[in-house]
């Protein structure tokens, strides 16, 4: 089955966060929210469960344990036990949560930066100060300073280590090596692991996602030592409004923490749509869906990166995964939230400055629209920076 991405619906006016938070003559390629339509497969089960009628409490079903598990372990190899999940209505409520459960105020929690802002929120509302691990750019992406963790996470009152796969906002999609180090570094300083995989089904052609769990479990050292993984289909299907997320952890004792503080912080509850969106999502016409959205917006990132290298000399870094990419913008004497500001007053296209991510020297610039509007807001961007420079 070939799925429509050309013809996308109108989101102004549907109290949509994208849409209507920018100005009536602003393309919005900010919050990192697909402008598609869910996958027909999706719409079809929700129709189903709307035609229903009921809306109470609900809670998921062994269907939806089942789905879980079947879609993790036929397509990453990971083997998932029903027990270790613990659905929430978010990724970032869930982090919040873990957050709490390992930590005590005053205490550290680590992450890359540049890194999600709501990380930094997340560790913020927590009573946590961050503890930075730098990434380092190399080429055209980044890799980690391995010396500079190990150095960082060796501070005792470093609690948890918060690793992004992929990664959000540099495009990051971690290697098996890559994630096998992270966790040994965990290991050796005792640093509770946080991994966030919620772009994990968003990988580009060549490039392919490998669950930390299943990183974890091919290396002795490693295989067995507890990890917690935040998990969602929201930002790869595009229904993030309905609210359903997991928290993934193989330990018995550490979910009991987790479970105590995700009630304690009252996210225990999730919408039915949510249940029925994610099974719906995880089949087999989900992974054709992905397939043929990744290809779509791969288009769009390469008309970017060809694009701006050509007009200025501008790098835009090499995207592996995520529908977000990232553009040094380090040449142009001017602040990217200037730049911003400029781009979305004057322009009518609004893209993010970096600043909020921790490196006000990048822009972070959502490619997950039609390919028409997406020339649009890039023909905005280019004549936009060609009056600011």
């Amino acid at each position: 089955m070939k799925f429509d991405f050309d013809n996308i619906p109108e989101r102004r006016g549907t109290g949509c966060a994208k849409w209507d938070e920018a100005p009536e003559d602003v393309i919005p390629m900010w919050v990192a929210d697909m402008d598609f339509k869910a996958g027909p497969f999706i719409i079809e089960a929700l129709q189903k469960r709307l035609d229903h009628g009921v809306f109470g409490y609900s809670f998921p079903d062994n269907d939806y344990y089942k789905a879980v598990i079947d879609w993790f372990g036929r397509r990453r190899g990971w083997n998932i036990e029903k027990e270790w999940i613990i659905y929430t209505p978010g990724v970032i409520p869930s982090l919040s949560a873990c957050i709490k459960a390992f930590t005590r105020p005053g205490d550290k929690v680590a992450t890359h930066t540049p890194a999600y802002n709501h990380f930094y929120s997340s560790i913020r509302n927590n009573g946590c100060t961050l503890a930075e691990c730098s990434l380092v750019r190399q080429g055209d992406s980044f890799i980690m300073d391995f010396d500079q963790m190990e150095k960082t996470l060796s501070d005792a009152s470093v609690k948890i280590f918060i690793l992004c796969n992929p990664h959000n906002p540099t495009g990051r999609v971690w290697t098996e090596q890559e994630l096998q180090k992270v966790g040994n570094i965990c290991k050796r300083t005792d640093t509770i692991l946080i991994t966030d995989e919620i772009h994990c089904e968003i990988e580009m052609p060549g490039w392919h996602y490998t669950p930390y769990a299943v990183a974890a479990q091919n290396d002795a050292e490693i295989a067995g030592i507890p990890f917690i993984q935040l998990s969602s289909p929201t930002k790869n299907f595009n229904i993030a409004g309905l609210q359903i997320s997991n928290i993934i952890c193989p330990s018995a004792e550490w979910r009991g923490r987790i479970d105590r503080a995700v009630n304690d912080n009252e996210v225990c509850d999730v919408n039915p749509f949510g249940i029925a969106a994610l099974k719906a999502a995880y089949t087999p016409q989900g992974e054709e869906w992905l397939s043929q959205m990744n290809a779509y917006v791969y288009e769009n990132y390469l008309l970017l990166r060809d694009t701006m290298k050509r007009e200025f000399g501008i790098t835009v870094c090499e995207l592996q995964g995520t529908y977000l990419a990232w553009m040094d913008c380090a040449s142009i004497p001017l602040s990217t939230d200037l730049i911003q500001e400029r781009l979305t007053n004057d322009s009518g296209v609004w893209i993010n400055g970096g600043s909020m991510y921790g490196d006000a020297r990048y822009m972070r610039i959502n490619l997950a629209t039609s390919h028409a509007l997406f020339q649009e807001g890039l023909r905005r961007i280019v004549t936009g920076l060609h009056q600011l420079i």
